[in-house]
């Protein structure tokens, strides 16, 4: 029987992250007191003058019209000048795609720069949405495993041992998600010096640049490498940093003929972003980033006590995450014990235990490319954070 469904399509898995959500939201509706760890986004409401900047611009009947596919151009601009203020990386307008959303700045990277069979490394733990948007577009993930005892961040040596001839790409997140490690600016021009050497393209996922904790900075690979820029994509957005992850505008900032060919592809996928979510994302931009110190001061003080309160848990061993807003406890200690009448024997069973028997939901690790671990975002209140940690303490204690 011929399918229904195309084969591409059809090889996707569900992002977990959303499912795990999806999930919780639903028992919590129906009732159940689920307190929910799997979404990655903030608690907080979008700043109040960026929701009055779309009101403003829902009234202004050119925003009802069609606009350029690539961007307003005066968001394109505060792209510009942001990135040169944020990390002092120097770009034109033309170097800038605005896509709806990180995910859609992802897909069209990978969708424009590679040829099927084309391999792209992927250091794992990853996000989840990574190498499904790498196979969609033809290409072959290539995991390379960093666990908690390099802190979850990848070595040269660890991505040479991994090249091969197809080779056409890295992808680089830091801060991570899911682990929220963060690559030091010696490793991060470590990475980028062989990259250059190798000419491999390197995308890199810049998303949490502001969350970071303590004495950690995040560092632009194409600015600790410039000569690497010609072979750089920049992938950014608005979501995490200003509470806006409902609004959909994310970027991608490239070569010229790489933006080119990515904003050909977006205006038969989608045309323009939604016009209001753009004249928001300007007011974002091209205000202080006032906003994001407030919210950094409850995740740092989340963030102490989730991961103190995870190593207290018999089995359970958590390094401190210095950025974005996610622990990662890697539970191989706890496999193989009974616990409640029952016993996991992977992360994801665990996961599906801690929800049934403590009502809580946790993503678990084989999402990411690494079993035996599970991501709880630090994202909500302090109130839900703590009694979430505590009844699965309780449980697996």
């Amino acid at each position: 029987m011929v399918s229904r469904i195309s084969a591409r399509i059809g090889a996707i898995s569900e992002s977990a992250t959303l499912a795990v959500d999806a999930k919780a939201k639903a028992l919590k509706a129906a009732g159940r007191p689920v307190i929910g760890f799997g979404a990655g986004e903030p608690d907080f409401p979008t700043p109040d003058y960026i929701v009055e900047a779309a009101v403003e611009a829902a009234r202004d009947p050119k925003n009802h019209r069609y606009s350029p596919a690539g961007g307003l151009p005066e968001l394109k601009q505060a792209i510009v000048d942001k990135t040169k203020r944020d990390s002092g990386y120097e770009i034109e307008a033309a170097q800038v795609l605005v896509t709806n959303g990180g995910k859609h700045a992802v897909y069209n990277t990978f969708a424009t720069l590679l040829d099927p069979g084309d391999e792209v490394l992927l250091p794992a733990p990853y996000w989840t949405t990574y190498p499904e948007a790498i196979q969609l577009a033809g290409g072959v993930p290539v995991e390379v495993l960093a666990d908690e005892s390099q802190d979850y961040l990848v070595t040269v040596e660890q991505l040479e041992a991994a090249r091969t001839e197809k080779t056409k790409a890295l992808l680089f997140c830091s801060p991570s998600n899911p682990t929220g490690a963060v690559d030091t600016p010696e490793a991060v021009e470590a990475i980028g010096r062989w990259a250059l050497e190798h000419d491999i393209w390197v995308i890199t996922d810049e998303i949490y640049e502001h969350l970071t904790y303590g004495d950690t900075e995040s560092t632009s690979l194409p600015v600790a490498v410039p000569e690497l820029a010609d072979r750089t994509v920049v992938l950014n957005g608005v979501a995490k940093t200003y509470a806006m992850t409902g609004w959909r505008v994310g970027w991608m900032i490239g070569p010229k003929d790489v933006i080119k060919a990515a904003t050909n592809l977006q205006s038969h996928q989608t045309s323009n972003v939604c016009n209001v979510a753009q004249r928001a994302a300007i007011a974002a931009l091209t205000g202080d980033l006032s906003a994001v110190d407030e919210m950094k001061v409850a995740f740092d003080r989340r963030r102490k006590t989730m991961v103190q309160m995870l190593n207290e848990i018999p089995g359970v061993e958590c390094p401190e995450p210095t950025g974005a807003f996610y622990a990662y406890p890697s539970v191989k200690g706890v496999l193989g014990r009974e616990i409640n009448g029952r016993t996991a024997t992977t992360s994801a069973e665990l996961a599906a235990i801690i929800l049934d028997e403590a009502e809580v939901a946790v993503v678990p690790g084989e999402a990411f490319g690494a079993p035996g671990y599970l991501r709880l975002s630090y994202a909500l209140g302090d109130a839900d954070l703590t009694e979430g940690v505590s009844r699965i303490a309780k449980l697996l204690s």
